[in-house]
């Protein structure tokens, strides 16, 4: 996270950002109700379960507010204009 941030949908922010950290847990619910049914650590999923693959960060601008991958925000960042 010790990277060079800059938002690419406003352009100007280089500083104010909002890091969030995502913590997926993996459950089943009732299609009917939408009650959840089963809730599993990501060592029991059943077959036909995908564990979540996606970013542990994102961020978001705290200028437009924008919400994006952390790599997008680093690799505007890295860009010079």
């Amino acid at each position: 996270m010790s990277q060079v941030y800059r938002c690419p949908n406003c352009r100007t922010n280089k500083s104010r950002f909002n890091l969030i950290q995502q913590i997926p847990t993996p459950v089943k619910k009732d299609p009917q109700s939408g009650e959840i049914v089963e809730q599993y650590s990501n060592d029991s999923l059943q077959p036909f379960h995908l564990a979540y693959n996606g970013p542990e960060v994102r961020v978001q601008c705290a200028a437009c507010g924008l919400i994006e991958d952390e790599k997008t925000f680093a690799a505007f960042g890295g860009l010079q204009q």
